[in-house]
């Protein structure tokens, strides 16, 4: 029987770690439970052992069968406790992970089947009886828990505070424990005279220390009408898992005859287990130990999923019930529970974190003040304060401690929720928003230096916390206050920059729709940056990309300020020579800018003495060697660039089309390509690496946009132009032959050089020609005259080269006709309409193109600027909207509307479990999926 449930187990699970009952009614990942899928109730988790199943299409198929309905006749009809305890754990594995689909196969087994009155009233009576247990049991525990207490504390005065009308029955305990030590001293004697005896009863010491501890563990053991509790709480829990608001609602009022309120009750038995039916909030480290711990902390999660989504009939259910549950709630975090948190704190730490969590979900999304000023009526509100510094300073030494468990809560993160707690409920409290302010002096205990303290506490969680605002269903706004997420700290400036300057602004004035759509990007270069802090090596490369692209620019220009004074090399013979006077003022330089080195500032300074460095080198090793030199450094330089770009924009990860879609990673690429092809192939390859400046400087950017943005618009003026060139060459083709005759310059040929060289004198001479030597006329001028229109063909290029790049069109190249021509006039009316319609129109349309564009890029540049400097970037308004206002403008953009908070509130939806979002993350994620 037990290996074919094992099987089941694993078939169900996976190979997870098999989990005990005690551990299955538990909710915290920390103290065991299933494992969670990565979405609540969507999202598959693949099982090992049956391809293509997962838990929630097993859960669904269970659900279909029926099992759900299963499960609620067993809790109804079944008088077994084993078979209850078995039905309800049924119940949590069908439900874990918060799958909607058994969510609203319950509601409706139970409301449209009329299940409900009854199903309710079981847990009803399961409540009442374990609180009617922890009642009769409390006295006794509360007797033991304080003597244990005044031990470990050994206070003598607070020993004789407590003694009373009890003193007699503390006698009578002081007495149990001197006869228990007297009989455990006995019987340590016993067994070290057995032992010399006889040394095979080696182990009964042992033995009987083993049972001493098994007797005292079962002292403190709940009783099963108590620990059953656990189940059921987590059950209730999952059935609201995910705000399912027809459940929350459902589990407060059924509509039946008999109403049972289990929202009320269970606020009852926190209150109860908790003690305060004794009237001891102060003492609540004698209720509450190791046994009874997670009970408290499963009843506070199952109270908060009441209440989250929100649950605004459940969140007044509470606040206003007579118990003392909100005492309870506020006590647990403000209060230190000992003897548990002295060697128990992370149990601790986990009850505090599950209280605030349960006051903030009190107030969500709530309007008004009257719920807050009723948890403010219950405590002093620099409590809080105290408590979040003391989880600060807790945090700080769990750091110092290596051995810390990883798994375990953070103090910390306590802390930073208690803080967002006190955020809360400073809006309706002067004093607490003043104490929550660094440098105040409220709230600061005795003996307590708050500069080094409270104030980094403070200066800390505010610089993580961050708020939003969002806009529901119904048009209302809602703000929300929450912690910023490890992972954001590691978002570049350069991205940050680069996001502000280029989002595209909407209709209404907002960039929020194309900012949203950056977030992916955003959110892996997060990821990635993270990821490459592990490696020191490539992360100090990418941390100073910007030196290495400026060290590869500035060597560029060295290398052709090079080429150009000195190329080509060796003619003159003495570029790698000086005189004694330039020589030693070189080396003189040299030695200046590097004492000054550390003086100038960092940029100017490398640079002159790179500078000095580089013509030392020029003119002491040659300047052949000195140009290898430079050009391998230059490329070494870029392979540094390229794999500093590739840290900080982790291109490899993202797939080889992202690799070829990065025009940026391929520019660079190329960029390398030119270093290497100028090394090893020829010098004149460095000429290209000057075109970087185009891609360091924005005007020059603009300048180039200004022809390519209306590309299409300068191509279609010049195919006009084009065509009226041909309709001009085609008249003059017809009419104007003759008039195409330009005057060219002939290269001379071969036989005539030698003469021309000498003008005209042969170099030699013979017996019968060296009497007279006369120069030989030069060549006749009509050989420098060509017809260039005696093709249709030559025609179209001289009109096309000659008539657009001469100032006054084509009849400055043609022929210049007598008044006495019968073609006179149309030569006139062919010269003048060329000059007016191409030259005059069709090419100044084509620089107004150009100049209106950089005029408008330069304006668009302007208002940008204007925008970015005086707009909020996320709701539109202007600066002068917030004149004479409470809030200005810069503590608008900085704290109510920041840009990078409503960025840090999407990557806390992405990396937050599901099953733990508040009602406004579970809000925005359904929005944005």
């Amino acid at each position: 029987g037990n290996e074919l449930r094992k099987i089941l187990l694993t078939r169900y699970f996976g190979n997870q770690k098999l989990l005990s009952k005690s551990e299955l009614g538990s909710g915290n990942s920390s103290s065991g439970s299933f494992v969670k899928p990565s979405s609540g109730g969507g999202t598959p988790m693949l099982d090992s052992d049956k391809p293509g199943s997962n838990m929630v299409e097993i859960q669904c198929l269970l659900d279909n069968v029926g099992t759900s309905e299963l499960v609620i006749d067993l809790i109804v009809n079944t008088k077994n406790d084993r078979v209850f305890e078995e039905s309800i754990l049924l119940g949590i594995a069908l439900l874990q992970g918060g799958n909607t689909q058994i969510q609203n196969s319950f509601y409706t087994q139970l409301y449209k089947q009329k299940k409900s009155e009854r199903f309710f009233k079981v847990f009803y009576d399961r409540m009442r009886l374990a609180q009617q247990e922890i009642r009769a049991t409390v006295s006794v525990n509360m007797f033991e828990l304080s003597c244990r207490k005044r031990d470990d504390d050994s206070d003598v005065s607070s020993v004789r505070l407590k003694k009373g009308k009890d003193s007699g029955l503390h006698m009578r305990e002081d007495m149990r424990g001197q006869l228990k030590e007297a009989s455990s001293a006995t019987s340590k004697a016993f067994c070290a005279f057995r032992k010399e005896l006889d040394p095979d009863l080696e182990g009964l010491g042992q033995n009987s220390e083993i049972a001493g501890a098994e007797e005292a563990i079962e002292e403190t053991q709940m009783s099963p009408a108590i620990t059953i509790m656990k189940p059921i709480l987590r059950y209730l829990q999952l059935l609201c898992e995910n705000h399912n608001s027809d459940l929350q609602n459902f589990l407060r009022n059924q509509n039946n005859k008999t109403n049972y309120n289990l929202v009320c009750e269970t606020l009852q038995f926190l209150d109860c287990i908790c003690g305060s039916t004794t009237g001891g909030l102060g003492l609540l480290g004698l209720y509450i130990n190791e046994s009874n711990v997670d009970l408290v902390r499963q009843t506070l999660e199952t109270i908060t999923e009441y209440c989250q989504g929100p649950c605004h009939e459940n969140q007044t259910c509470i606040a206003k019930h007579e118990s003392n549950g909100i005492d309870i709630i506020i006590a647990l975090i403000v209060n230190s529970i000992n003897p548990l948190g002295k060697h128990r704190l992370d149990l601790v730490l986990e009850l505090k974190n599950n209280a605030s969590k349960l006051l903030l979900a009190i107030m969500e999304s709530r309007h008004d003040s009257e719920n807050a000023e009723k948890i403010l009526y219950k405590m002093r509100p620099t409590e809080l304060v105290d408590v979040m510094k003391e989880a600060y300073t807790q945090g700080l030494e769990s750091e110092e401690d290596e051995d810390s468990v990883g798994d375990q809560i953070k103090p910390r993160d306590v802390g930073h929720n208690i803080y967002i707690l006190a955020h809360q409920l400073a809006r309706h409290n002067k004093i607490l928003q003043q104490s929550l302010r660094p440098g105040s002096v409220l709230g600061q205990g005795s003996g307590v230096d708050p500069d080094s303290e409270k104030d980094d506490a403070l200066h800390y969680y505010a610089k993580h916390t961050a708020q939003i605002e969002i806009v529901r269903h119904d048009r209302s706004m809602e703000q929300i206050v929450f912690p910023v997420p490890n992972i954001c700290e590691y978002l570049t400036a350069e991205s940050k920059v680069r996001v502000f300057t280029t989002t595209e602004r909407d209709d209404q004035g907002s960039k929020v729709n194309d900012f949203f759509q950056q977030f992916d990007n955003l959110y892996n270069e997060m990821r990635w940056q993270k990821k490459i802090r592990k490696n020191k090596a490539l992360f100090w490369f990418s941390r100073h990309i910007s030196i290495w692209g400026s060290i590869s620019f500035y060597l560029a220009c060295l290398l052709n300020i090079a080429v150009a004074v000195f190329y080509p090399f060796g003619d003159d013979g003495d570029e790698g020579t000086l005189s004694s006077h330039w020589n030693i003022l070189l080396w003189v330089a040299l030695g200046v800018f590097t004492a000054l080195l550390p003086v100038l500032p960092k940029p100017w300074g490398i640079l002159f003495f790179l500078v000095s460095l580089i013509l030392r080198a020029i003119y002491t090793m040659g300047l052949g060697p000195a140009l290898l030199l430079l050009g391998a450094v230059n490329l070494f330089n870029k392979l540094v660039f390229l794999v500093s770009f590739v840290g900080n924009q982790g291109t490899f990860t993202r797939g080889y089309k992202a690799v070829v879609m990065d025009m940026l990673f391929i520019y660079h690429l190329g960029y390398a390509i030119i270093c290497v092809l100028g090394l090893f192939v020829h010098e004149f390859f460095y000429s290209f690496l000057l075109f970087d400046l185009v891609i360091r400087e924005e005007t020059l950017l603009n300048v180039i946009k200004s022809v390519t943005r209306n590309g299409r618009s300068i191509i279609l003026t010049a195919v006009l132009a084009i065509f009226l060139v041909y309709f001009f060459s085609i008249i003059g083709f017809l009419f104007l032959k003759d008039d195409f005759r330009m005057e060219v310059d002939r290269l001379p040929g071969p036989g005539k050089r030698d003469l021309l060289s000498n003008n005209g004198v042969p170099d030699t001479c013979t017996k019968d020609n060296c009497s007279v030597s006369t120069p030989k006329s030069a060549p006749d001028e009509d050989d420098g005259i060509e017809r260039v229109c005696d093709t249709l063909l030559m025609c179209i290029i001289t009109v096309l080269n000659q008539g657009l790049r001469n100032g006054g069109g084509v009849g400055d190249i043609l022929r210049r006709p007598s008044k006495e021509e019968p073609l006179f006039a149309a030569r006139v009316v062919y010269d003048l309409l060329f000059f007016f319609v191409v030259i005059i129109i069709v090419l100044n349309l084509i620089f107004g193109v150009i100049i209106d564009t950089f005029a408008d890029l330069r304006s668009e540049k302007q208002r940008k600027e204007e925008i970015l400097k005086t707009t909020c970037f996320i709701c539109g308004l202007e600066r002068d909207k917030f004149d004479n206002k409470t809030v200005s403008f810069e503590e608008h953009i900085k704290s109510e509307h920041n840009m990078w908070h409503y960025l840090y509130f999407l990557v806390l939806v992405r990396v937050k479990d599901p099953t733990e979002y508040t009602g406004p993350e579970s809000y925005v994620a359904q929005m944005i999926a």
